[in-house]
């Protein structure tokens, strides 16, 4: 189902976004060399709490995932990439970690993530981190009512392919309104013209994501976490955006 918001829905989708990119950015600047993955679980639960908000995530059990999911926020580390489980383990310095997070506030989901190195960068994770922000800024300034589907994922694939690295297919962006995960689907590479064509009141979830030198993932044996197949570092960068009449607009920014 592609689900078109209302524009009294869109309303409600600025009030979860924000909430998701304030979450967010929050967290980051709390995280530090000695923080534990669990700890931000926990961090991310009492701000949701707080907001009189719900997870998206708590109850998660897709046919991909050992389900329910039973955290609040996805945190990967290192070669992991995507619906990263939580667990006890304390970042150490030049970690890279990745924060996905989704959130529904007033019946309307919102999703984004980020990835950050902890303590010292390396300038690779860094190039990496950057690949994936300029792929999503390209995606969003070409999004508006009559862009397609596939000419979103051109131009995430062209700034990834670009850099260098393998682009996986698996999974990608997509839909979300009153749930986190609809139709359409936003592959990170296709072909321009093709796909699903863009209307106001849609609201998408755009989200580049890559490995250094592969495009195969493997999972965890917890069932949830995917990594790349030969350990090479990962970064993950996404924004929900709403389609509106003349263009578009980023719905997880911080307030």
């Amino acid at each position: 189902m592609i689900e078109i918001l209302t524009p009294t829905e869109v309303e409600k989708a600025h009030a979860s976004g924000a909430l998701v990119g304030t979450i967010l950015h929050t967290l980051r600047d709390r995280v530090r060399v000695g923080t534990n993955l669990l700890e931000i679980d926990r961090w991310a639960k009492a701000m949701i709490e707080d907001a009189g908000a719900d997870s998206c995530y708590v109850d998660y059990a897709p046919s991909f995932g050992r389900g329910p999911f039973g955290h609040h926020i996805c945190t990967a580390v290192n070669d992991a990439v995507l619906h990263g489980l939580p667990h006890d383990r304390v970042l150490a310095d030049g970690d890279l970690l990745t924060l996905d997070l989704a959130v529904s506030l007033d019946g309307i989901a919102a999703d984004a993530a980020i990835s950050f190195v902890v303590g010292t960068p390396d300038p690779a994770d860094l190039a990496l981190i950057d690949a994936t922000e300029r792929a999503l800024a390209a995606a969003i300034a070409i999004a508006g009512p009559g862009t397609r589907t596939g000419d979103l994922s051109h131009a995430i694939g062209t700034v990834l392919a670009g850099a260098g690295y393998p682009v996986n297919v698996e999974f990608g962006g997509h839909g979300i309104g009153s749930t986190m995960h609809q139709d359409p689907h936003v592959s990170n590479t296709g072909r321009p013209g093709r796909g699903y064509t863009l209307r106001p009141g849609l609201l998408l979830a755009l989200e580049p994501w890559v490995m250094a030198d592969t495009d195969v993932l493997v999972t965890d044996p917890d069932g949830w976490t995917l990594r790349s197949a030969t350990g090479a570092r990962t970064a993950h960068t996404e924004h929900t955006v709403a389609i509106t009449g003349d263009g578009v607009e980023v719905l997880t920014l911080p307030r």
